[in-house]
């Protein structure tokens, strides 16, 4: 991915300031800190530009 291994693909803070969780995708690892997982889960599309194929990726179903 295009991102510092080592920081968080939304934001950008380095594993210093903030906790990074370590997630396969298409072959490769990204980096995403906790404040920002529900973005991913819940609003991919706020990633374009930031993850290769974020367009693709669909919300999570909400079944509350």
């Amino acid at each position: 991915m295009s991102n510092d291994p080592k920081t968080c693909l939304a934001c950008g803070r380095g594993d210093e300031e903030t906790p990074l969780l370590t997630l396969e995708y298409r072959g490769g690892a990204i980096r995403i800190c906790p404040q920002h997982l529900p973005i991913l889960i819940h609003d991919p599309a706020r990633l374009v530009g930031k993850l290769a194929g974020a367009e693709n990726l669909k919300p999570a179903d909400h079944h509350d």
